[in-house]
């Protein structure tokens, strides 16, 4: 009885390795090669459940979706010789698994070499443009190019390349400082010669101000004389007249103007004679004539 348990564990044992070993799934992500022996079999693509068989038939898998390759930023000399640093993505699928296989192996590989692909396409794309076009409508059909170049080389690996992009396209960065370094001289230059400018204006201007003031305060100076002397003379021609309508108002006017100069502060001391001129109109000796 328990030999035959025995028998009959070992048994099933041995079916469970060998279907094991015989049934393998493919998901909806892969796509599968069965080798038998190192050679192939069968390319399976559709998902579910398969057999091969057991200890001469191997089976290799690979994505059926679509993979992504983001090579390092490279330095790519244009046309026109001038340097950028461009940063790239890929997409693509492996479209032949069987060549893929052959070619290839596995997926490292394949990012080995179709890095160096879109590298050669695109640095023989951009050996021929100048960095305008780069940034101009005409990067479009350059990238086309280069797509077309990838595809055509990448079909012989088994993979379809569905598209190249440049992510970034930069001047490198010792350049890029150069630059800066150029524009911000090129600035200070500008900014000193503006400063220069600006002081050679305000000097042409303060002296045009000056020529002008002296103009102006001439001119003043002659039109206040002018006046002045136009003034004085007016007065005298009107003092003549008043002196001459009345005399002895007029001396008796002056004499109080000359009382007012003379004792308006009220602390002069004066020596004079009783019969003095100055003192005439306060009933002392009449005025000499």
């Amino acid at each position: 009885m328990n030999r035959s348990v025995i028998i009959a564990a070992g048994l099933i044992a041995l079916i469970a390795i060998i279907a094991s070993s015989s049934l393998f799934v493919v998901t909806q992500a892969e796509q599968v090669l069965v080798l038998r022996l190192g050679a192939h079999r069968a390319t399976i693509k559709a998902p579910g459940l398969h057999v091969k068989w057991p200890l001469i038939e191997d089976v290799v898998r690979y994505e059926q979706r679509l993979l992504s390759l983001e090579p390092p930023a490279e330095e790519i000399i244009l046309g026109d010789q001038k340097r950028i640093v461009v940063d790239t993505y890929t997409r693509y699928r492996i479209a032949d698994p069987l060549r893929f296989y052959q070619t290839l192996r596995n997926e490292q590989n394949a990012r080995n070499q179709l890095t160096q692909v879109v590298s050669s396409a695109l640095r023989q794309a951009m050996g021929q443009i100048m960095l305008p076009s780069l940034l101009s409508e005409e990067r479009t059909r350059i990238m086309q190019d280069i797509l077309k170049e990838v595809a055509d080389r990448a079909g012989s690996y088994g993979i379809a390349v569905v598209d190249v992009r440049i992510r970034r396209a930069d001047l490198p960065e010792e350049t890029s400082q150069a630059i800066y370094d150029r524009m911000k001289s090129e600035r200070e230059r500008q900014a000193k010669e503006l400063r220069a400018q600006g002081y050679e204006w305000g000097q042409q201007i303060r002296a045009r101000a000056d020529r002008e003031r002296t103009v102006i305060l001439a001119e003043a100076t002659r039109q206040a004389n002018e006046l002045r002397a136009q003034g004085d003379a007016n007065s005298s021609r009107i003092y003549n007249d008043a002196y001459g309508r009345d005399p002895k108002f007029y001396d008796f006017w002056r004499s109080l103007e000359a009382y007012r100069k003379t004792l308006a502060d009220g602390n002069t001391t004066m020596v004079l004679s009783p019969d003095s001129d100055f003192f005439r109109h306060f009933g002392g000796t009449p005025a000499r004539r």
